[in-house]
């Protein structure tokens, strides 16, 4: 065993080594340290009663503060003794003016972003039609039937750009069609706006919605397509009516919402992922949170339903798939693979067998969304870049293509069997973040790109 050292001596944590110093080096030191003026001690407010937790005479401790220096207790040497010394103490200033002053805020303190009032403006060229009917009105006067049962139409991929729509001043982050018929386009941005257009005749832009203060992250119809909910940074989710533009119902935790879906076989409840890495349930008619899904150690990404809607699943920033029964708050599936990356946008194939996942290694993975929840080792869709974005997914209505966005400024088309990329088309010199199939047409397809432009392609 070593040897403490000459005049080594033992304290509770080990040995403390002798060191060699001069007395008047020492005194200096010590003098220096002592704290009070004069070299006096100086005292401790009183430590509180134990039995006090908050308010006067609280315990304090071994935390109580040192007691204030009163002018009286400086030296004459100090402050001059002719001369009378006023010394302000903050707690004598609050009782005189009760009104503290505001806080200003630091260069990295957030400002609470309450909801703004939320407005709607019709900006189409004629609200309603010769027998009063207004853009919900799925229109009959096309060469395509846009409702009923969608016959066997066989989808290929565009080849053509033959509209662009042009309102939104920063990045679209989600664009949606009407569900069934397609007639109606919606689009959100990081400008805080959300749109909706005309996809036949005019292609004119018909309604706009304002009310988030910060850039909309997803939107999602109820399966009816009357209304429809949105996620912000803002921290707000908040339920529109697509008609009137009216907002129905605000939600928040105080978190980001990533991802909102709504349940299509019970369209008054809605799913948000978030930030804080949660899965919040929410009913819309009350405007409670009625369940919550905890489980995730990551940021929330995705949300899709499967098994006729009475499951979902989720995936999240901690690179792992989890599925869930619809209201029991317990995965009954957790896929976490080493050589699994952060999966940031989903699309369910049509056939409800499988999700399409776009994975952050430049690869479109698919999972089956039936009882095993495994990964389809067969299919990987790659030769596109994703490079730190999250362009969507979307799969046809046919299900035989799979398209996506590129950080490139493209959007890519493989076949649903053989893997092969079939093409890719130039959509833009600004990555593609947003792809979405007609669920009508045989071949149209709109893109959204980090420029806030629409593009529908044929």
């Amino acid at each position: 065993m070593a040897g403490y050292g000459k005049g080594a001596g033992r304290v509770p944590t080990g040995f403390a080594a002798e060191t060699f110093i001069s007395e008047s080096s020492f005194r200096e030191g010590h003098r220096a340290l002592e704290p009070g003026a004069n070299g006096k001690k100086r005292k401790r407010e009183n430590k509180g009663d134990l039995s006090v937790v908050s308010g006067a005479g609280a315990y304090k401790g071994p935390w109580a503060r040192y007691e204030e220096e009163r002018p009286d207790a400086a030296s004459d040497e100090e402050f001059g003794s002719d001369e009378e010394v006023e010394i302000v103490y903050e707690e004598d200033e609050l009782e005189d003016n009760p009104t503290a002053p505001t806080k200003k805020l630091a260069g990295t303190d957030y400002a609470d972003t309450e909801a703004a009032s939320e407005t709607s403006e019709f900006v189409g060229s004629q609200q309603y039609d010769y027998q009063g009917r207004t853009y919900m009105h799925v229109p009959n006067d096309l060469d395509i039937k846009l409702t009923g049962e969608r016959d066997d139409i066989k989808n290929f991929h565009p080849k053509k750009l033959i509209h662009t729509y042009k309102y939104h001043t920063k990045s679209i982050t989600q664009v949606r069609f009407f569900p069934g018929s397609g007639h109606l386009l919606l689009s959100a941005s990081a400008d805080s706006k959300i749109a909706l257009w005309d996809t036949y005749h005019q292609r004119e832009l018909l309604r706009t919605f304002s009310g988030h203060t910060k850039s909309v992250n997803d939107i999602d119809f109820n399966p009816s397509g009357t209304q429809f909910v949105s996620a912000s940074y803002d921290r707000y989710m908040k339920l529109w009516d697509t008609e009137t533009g009216k907002c129905l119902n605000k939600f928040t935790s105080g978190k980001t919402p990533h991802v909102v879906r709504i349940n299509p076989s019970s369209p008054h409840e809605f799913l948000a992922g978030m930030a804080d890495k949660k899965i919040l349930q929410y009913d819309t008619r009350s405007g409670e949170m009625v369940q919550e899904y905890d489980h995730h150690l990551g940021p929330v990404n995705t949300i899709t339903f499967c098994d006729e809607d009475r499951r979902f699943v989720t995936t999240s920033d901690d690179k792992s798939l989890r599925a869930w029964e619809y209201g029991i708050p317990v995965p009954i599936k957790f896929i976490a693979e080493p050589y699994m990356f952060s999966m940031v946008r989903s699309s369910p194939h049509p056939s409800g067998k499988y999700i399409a996942f776009q994975s952050s290694d430049n690869q479109i993975t698919v999972y089956s969304s039936t009882d095993k929840f495994r990964q389809n080792r067969k299919k990987s869709y790659r030769g596109h870049n994703v490079a730190g974005y999250a362009p969507d997914v979307a799969i046809s209505p046919d299900g035989q293509l799979i398209s996506s966005g590129d950080s490139g400024g493209y959007v890519c088309f493989w076949d649903w069997k053989t893997c092969k990329m079939y093409h890719k088309i130039q959509a833009s010199d600004a990555p593609v973040l947003a792809v979405q199939w007609h669920p009508r047409e045989t071949s149209k397809v709109i893109t959204g790109d980090l420029n806030g432009v629409l593009k529908y392609w044929d």
